[in-house]
């Protein structure tokens, strides 16, 4: 069972001993304090760095402490502007690749072009692959990755590959809230085992599944409910939020087929737009996100609310460092 999200552990953490010498935690710019909360967990500070940008564009990234035979961990969403902060990783990786680190995990809480994971065409990329050959090839040794898009994406990888869940964070709020007669649902076929696995946690709560056709690239048309959501409390769990048009049209129907109230739970907020007015509309109780993604100050509204996964992303570092199990936080 993972320890609490929200008790960070004694600082610092006991454990790590002399070996705490060698693990390095370094921040790109994507999410600086998504950074820092996972530091604090871990009982050690950010390392130094200088992270600028010349006149035409380019990044320079100059790591400014020895981290020579060390474990080195850097924490790097691709969340928008995407190709940027992709661009900012694999340079971060391979100046620690060039100052002799022992070891280089790249910790992506949001896995940027996760979404072209195959083919559905005829000439197109799978840029999931690509990217993740960048990193490998860059001098990555091993990737740490919360809730990729599809779960194959971890065969992408020709390197070591551990794939958490923000799921318990979520779960444990939503327990918090005491709610009755809940039915966790799925915005469409292909999300049935990530609600499943969700609705078993909730103490087998029952699950229903909204059968949608897409007609074209963020455009969904919802076209039914299978399961009873009749005077319950529905609880819509995805992976992401983009524009919000597949969760919002579900949530409709769902309030159609008779449900009492929507929630909605994901784990990356990544909120295109028109996704704020979407989500505002006042078609759910609470959008539950966490912070893999930063959330800026226009994209908040009254019924958002945000959880940290930092303690989780530490207690996987830790874990990680120590050459013990992951797998086993979330049994």
């Amino acid at each position: 069972m993972i320890r609490s999200a929200t008790l960070p552990l004694q600082t610092p953490l006991p454990s790590l001993g002399d070996n705490n010498n060698r693990l390095k935690l370094f921040s790109g710019s994507a999410n600086v304090e998504l950074a820092r909360e996972v530091a604090r967990y871990l009982g050690i500070d950010l390392g130094p760095m200088v992270r600028k940008r010349f006149a035409d564009g380019e990044v320079y990234i100059q790591i400014q402490e020895s981290i020579r035979g060390c474990d080195v961990y850097l924490i790097q969403p691709t969340c928008y502007p995407v190709n940027d902060h992709l661009m900012e990783l694999l340079i971060m990786i391979d100046a620690c690749r060039r100052a002799s680190a022992r070891q280089i995990s790249a910790v992506i809480p949001y896995y940027g072009y996760a979404r072209a994971d195959r083919k559905t065409a005829g000439r197109e990329s799978i840029t999931a692959k690509l990217v993740a050959n960048l990193m490998a090839k860059a001098g990555a040794n091993r990737v740490l990755a919360m809730d990729l898009h599809s779960a194959q994406i971890q065969g992408y990888f020709d390197i070591p590959c551990d794939h958490v869940y923000g799921s318990p964070v979520v779960i444990d709020y939503i327990a918090s809230k005491k709610l009755s007669d809940i039915v966790v649902v799925s915005p469409d076929v292909g999300g049935v085992a990530r609600a499943r696995a969700f609705a078993k946690k909730l103490d087998d709560a029952p699950l229903a599944i909204i059968d949608k056709r897409r007609q074209a690239h963020n455009v969904a048309e919802v076209m039914n409910v299978i399961g009873d959501v009749a005077g319950k409390t529905a609880v819509l769990v995805d992976d992401m939020i983009d524009t919000a048009g597949t969760i919002c049209e579900g949530a409709r129907i769902l309030k159609q087929e008779g449900a009492r109230q929507v929630y909605a739970c994901a784990t990356h907020a990544v909120f295109s737009p028109p996704a704020v007015e979407r989500l505002s509309s006042g078609l759910f109780e609470e959008v539950i996100v966490t912070n893999t993604i930063p959330m800026m100050d226009t994209r908040r509204f009254p019924q958002l609310r945000v959880l940290s996964v930092a303690n989780l992303l530490g207690e996987t570092i830790w874990r990680i460092h120590e050459e013990s199990s992951v797998s086993s936080m979330f049994r």
